[in-house]
């Protein structure tokens, strides 16, 4: 017989290497179970009716599934039962949901990213970025940027693979197995070489992005492959393994005016710092319309929007300098 490590395996060696307290193992074992429960209701969903839309609109301005008030619900009860958090911030609620003013950390989180992939029956995401409050003196609750995470991760659902990154630690990927457990941890590192680097981003968008972007790309895109899902977590997954960038620029020359997203579209906190903060790990770089790093960006508001270039640092660092002229 042959047996895998575990991912609260790894993470218990991880914490004891560094001195470092349990409450982390806490957060991550809700964090684990709530992968498993959505999960689970994402795969039975068609037969129970779950895949359909809810009949409301977010604070994003977009239809609710049914999958998605689920996903919320299932993590926020997890989260309280661990009696750690501060508090939250999810794409599902306008508020920020207090939990626990003795708590330790902070999650902001997607709690199912492509929800529209759902009745397709197409991999969806659930994406996580966790800070710590202060320690050494007062907390002020100010809502961290990316550089301030201590962990950030993403469960790739129904296809059992987990992501996370520690801070200055690496990133780490895990498959579940036949006893729905994580196992087997596999430090990821984005390839250097470019024969296997992928270009993701949302083809129909690309005449509304700015002439510069748009030049960019006229001038890169046949020398990579193509690659897009239309979930975050689905496209950031493939980059992280083949290399190359995902991007979502900012639109600004759509048809329909009210259409453009000068700031962008992605949410910088549980979306766009997350996967910088992955791949920062992986020895990647993620960057803004304006080229600036996106783990520095302090976000002035729960639901910031942003743009977003994330990948190969090569790559990154070529489109951040079209970015910054």
């Amino acid at each position: 017989m042959e047996f895998e490590q575990t991912f609260m395996n790894f993470l218990l060696e991880h914490q004891e290497r560094h001195k470092r307290t349990g409450h982390f193992l806490v957060l991550m074992d809700a964090i684990i179970s709530a992968a498993k429960h959505i999960e689970h209701y994402y795969i039975t969903g068609a037969l129970k009716g779950h895949l359909g839309q809810a009949g409301k609109v977010n604070v994003q301005g977009e239809d609710v599934m049914q999958m998605d008030d689920m996903a919320h619900e299932i993590v926020i009860h997890y989260l309280k039962t661990t009696r750690r958090v501060i508090h939250a911030v999810s794409e599902e609620s306008d508020e920020i949901i207090r939990l626990n003013e003795d708590g330790r950390y902070f999650m902001y989180f997607d709690p199912l990213d492509g929800s529209s992939n759902v009745a397709h029956g197409l991999p969806v995401g659930f994406l996580f970025g966790i800070a710590k409050r202060n320690l050494k003196g007062k907390e002020d609750l100010h809502l961290r940027a990316g550089k301030e995470y201590i962990a950030a991760g993403m469960f790739v659902i129904p296809t059992g693979t987990l992501t996370i990154a520690l801070r200055d630690a690496g990133a780490w990927r895990f498959h579940i197995d036949e006893t729905f457990n994580y196992v087997r941890p596999t430090r990821l590192s984005l390839p250097d070489t470019p024969k296997t680097w992928e270009l993701s981003f949302n083809a129909t968008n690309r005449y509304t992005y700015r002439q510069e972007v748009q030049e960019w790309v006229r001038n890169n895109e046949r020398k990579y492959s193509f690659r897009y899902l239309g979930a975050l977590a689905g496209d950031f997954h493939r980059i992280l393994t083949n290399g190359g960038m995902f991007m979502y620029p900012a639109i600004v020359n759509h048809p329909d005016p009210k259409k453009n997203r000068p700031e962008g579209k992605l949410r910088l906190m549980y979306e766009a710092a997350v996967v910088a903060f992955m791949c920062r790990e992986a020895g990647g770089h993620a960057v803004n319309e304006k080229g600036v790093p996106i783990l520095d960006i302090q976000p002035s508001d729960h639901h910031q929007r942003t743009a977003l270039y994330v990948g190969s640092k090569q790559l990154v660092d070529d489109i951040a300098k079209v970015l910054r002229a």
